[in-house]
């Protein structure tokens, strides 16, 4: 029996559901739903990160104790599951895990236990006490280097997160250290042998070039005096569990690794790598170094196999590229996303529209749109249109594709086939597309595909005119074959899209009369001709009705204009739109201070995106004529980016970490966010001015330039880059 493992990352109980949640949680639900049809046994987790010092300073803003305040998060969760139907009691989810249960306490203690036991494959005791110092934020719940936060404005302020832009705790204290440095080899030795670990390729190159640079040993405790909402220790009461740790656990305590009935962990944990029992973990790129580094060292350590894959998918953010957040005023709101459009449409879109594992646009507006063209006028007038000329012109009934010999000229004069082996293996050919790129995870491009098969139908539909065969009795033969095969399709259409928008394909399913579950139907197997003539079509409703667009942009604006109470309570309540598990705000609940409140000022206040590549040079017609001497104080030289990463609450400017052979990577900023998604650049070898003085951006220091052509009236910069293999590092004369 196939089993099939998939986890969402567990939500951190800091923060309000957002878009972030629902689209995680609609992926994995997809996939499951995908895998059920073809056959495997299933089991879906999702569920809350409950622990930490996030936790524990959201709980006293707000007056809660720490059970209180996770409490109050996880039920809204579980309502808006349940509202779009991602819980169990509608197909979902088979676990709500939560980081309190008693059993994770017992079990994460075991596993620290474990990895307390091992060597580390350099031979050393893979857990040791230390003493640590550095700076720590605790909405990502973990201590940042160099790289990952912004120097302060001022002397003797702190620096900020990268990710939240909220000042950072100094940590000095005692702790237990897990010997990540020593599981360098090993995690790439993993990577090497199992290519497809850590998807996309994009984010197994980031993983990879973080690796290559070295590791750091990973505080893996805190204090109790210093947080004490966590796990103890176990066998040191005077220490807390580090929140990653304990929360990455969580996938295999769920299944009662460690517990008198392992039943669960037994049958869903791959214990070799084959393709009979497979483990997804689906989460956000903003926490891929946890999952794709940490965990698999931990695991590494306790002797448990490793997940068969760790999937990242990209952020929604709006028209100018910034993260979707209440703080920035772009947010988008859930609830209102299910009154206004209903699930189904709302699970397409998120689907449809981004490309995973790429960055992707979300607003109101391109919801109405894509609403209207791909399933009120797509998938949704097909089915009217096919099942209403069913109603009148076969009596409600299902006719019958023969056409005889008789009748084939009359087919040929109206443009359709003798028979339905062309639109068939059209039909196949697509079926079989769907569901390779399903497996890939490629939604936007399975449903691209599906749509297709529509195109083909309506065309066959508009081209044959059934309503003016139906005028022609010697036609009859034709009409009842176009019309059968229109069904036919929608058949199988129902049976693929289904996991999409399981609510809107029962429906087709229903109006076909097919008895089967829908659910119990696999794409791959579908045969042409299973819809039996004689079949009674149900009552035509339409499924996607056409959205005024005006009319529902005023509805929402409506409904979204807060009154003066509601003002105070949104600056109160500010929750950033990713998925990953930490990826949130500090003050994502009742009762906290906005970002405004509690960010410093970046120092260079007049610096702008523009100064992070070359103004234009002469004006046109112009020649600035050096001597040799001049071009050689520049040093070009070549460099591989090893990062890539939008800067927050800007649109133009991308952050790098580049190799330049030297002994440590670069940060270097580049304005060319508008042109270049940072996933792509990861791994290309661009060339630098290495030798240009530092100067900050953003309050990010900036230590060189990439070289770019000014393209068009409008200046586009296109990279200069390399057709052969070149060491990092070279330089060019």
């Amino acid at each position: 029996m196939n089993t099939f493992y998939a986890t969402t990352p567990i939500y951190y109980a800091n923060s309000l559901p957002h878009v972030g949640h629902l689209y995680t949680t609609v992926v994995v639900d997809c996939v499951v739903r995908a895998r059920r049809q073809r056959g495997a046994e299933t089991y879906f987790l999702t569920g809350t990160d409950e622990h930490g010092t996030n936790v524990q300073r959201a709980a006293a803003r707000t007056g809660k104790t720490p059970k209180e305040h996770v409490d109050y998060i996880v039920g809204e969760l579980q309502k808006m599951f349940a509202a779009f139907q991602l819980d169990g009691a509608h197909g979902g989810y088979d676990i709500f895990m939560r980081t309190t249960e008693p059993f994770h306490y017992r079990a994460v203690a075991e596993f620290w236990r474990a990895c307390a036991r091992a060597q580390t494959p350099k031979g050393r005791e893979a857990i040791y006490k230390g003493f640590y110092e550095g700076w720590f934020c605790a909405p990502c719940a973990t201590f940042k280097t160099e790289d990952e936060y912004a120097k302060p404005a001022r002397e003797g302020e702190p620096p900020t997160c990268l990710i939240h832009e909220t000042p950072l705790d100094r940590v000095s204290e005692e702790s237990y250290f897990f010997r990540l440095s020593d599981y360098d080899e090993a995690l790439l030795a993993l990577y090497d042998a199992r290519p497809d670990f850590v998807r996309p390729d994009v984010r197994r190159n980031e993983v990879i070039s973080f690796v290559k640079r070295g590791l750091q040993d990973l505080s893996i405790s805190r204090l109790k005096s210093s947080v004490s909402w966590a796990i103890p220790v176990p066998d040191d009461p005077a220490h807390t569990v580090y929140i990653w740790l304990d929360a990455l656990t969580n996938y295999i305590t769920a299944l009662g690794w460690s517990s008198a009935d392992d039943t669960l962990f037994q049958k869903f944990w791959p214990h070799t790598q084959d393709d009979e029992h497979t483990a997804f973990h689906f989460i956000g790129k903003d926490i891929l170094r946890q999952h794709a580094i940490y965990w698999p060292a931990f695991l590494m350590a306790a002797g448990i196999e490793q997940p068969t894959a760790v999937i990242a998918h990209g952020t929604w953010v709006d028209q100018a590229a910034r993260k979707l957040s209440k703080t920035l005023g772009n947010s988008i709101d859930i609830n209102l996303l299910r009154r206004q459009f209903g699930i189904d449409p709302v699970r397409y879109f998120l689907l449809r529209e981004m490309v995973f594992g790429q960055d992707s646009n979300f607003s109101y507006e391109a919801l109405i749109a894509r609403t209207n063209s791909d399933l009120a006028s797509g998938l949704g007038n097909l089915v009217s249109r096919t099942l209403t000329m069913i109603e009148r012109y076969c009596d409600g009934r299902v006719p019958s594709d023969d056409i005889g010999e008789a009748q084939r000229l009359h087919a040929k004069r109206a443009g359709v086939d003798a028979d339905a082996q062309g639109l068939a293996s059209a039909v196949e050919l697509a079926r079989d597309q769907f569901v390779r790129l399903l497996d890939e995870h490629a939604f936007s491009r399975a449903l691209e595909t599906a749509w297709t098969i529509i195109a083909r139908v309506d065309k066959l539909i508009s081209d044959a005119k059934p309503w003016e065969l139906a005028k022609d009795k010697a036609q009859r033969q034709t009409l009842n074959a176009v019309l059968y095969r229109a069904a036919e399709t929608l058949r199988w259409l129902a049976v693929m899209l289904y996991p999409f928008m399981p609510d809107s394909a029962r429906a087709i399913w229903q109006h076909l009369d097919q008895t089967t579950e829908i659910e119990a139907n696999d794409p791959a197997k579908l045969t042409w001709g299973g819809l039996a003539a004689g079949t009674s079509v149900g009552a035509v409703a339409p499924l996607f009705p056409r959205l005024d667009r005006a009319k529902k942009m005023a509805e929402i604006e409506k409904e979204l204009a807060p009154t003066a109470g509601q003002q105070t309570a949104a600056t109160n309540a500010q929750t950033p739109a990713t998925s990953g598990a930490h990826a949130t705000e500090a003050d994502a609940v009742p009762s906290a201070p906005s970002n405004a409140e509690t960010s410093p000022q970046p120092p260079m206040l007049g610096a702008t995106e523009a100064d992070a590549v070359p103004s234009s040079a002469a004006p046109e017609g112009v020649v600035n004529q050096i001597e040799i001497g001049d071009f050689a104080k520049v040093e070009l030289r070549v460099g591989e980016v090893l990062t890539a990463e939008r800067i927050p609450k800007s649109d133009k400017l991308l952050r790098f970490t580049v190799d330049l052979g030297e002994a440590q990577p670069r940060q270097i900023l580049a304005g060319i966010a508008e042109h270049y998604e940072p996933e792509t650049l990861v791994g290309r070898k661009l060339i630098f001015v290495a030798n240009l003085k530092p100067r900050k951006l953003r309050g990010l220091e900036s230590q060189g330039m990439v070289l770019a052509a000014s393209v068009g009236d409008e200046g586009k910069p296109i990279l200069a880059t390399f057709t052969e293999d070149v060491p990092n590092g070279a330089r060019l004369k």
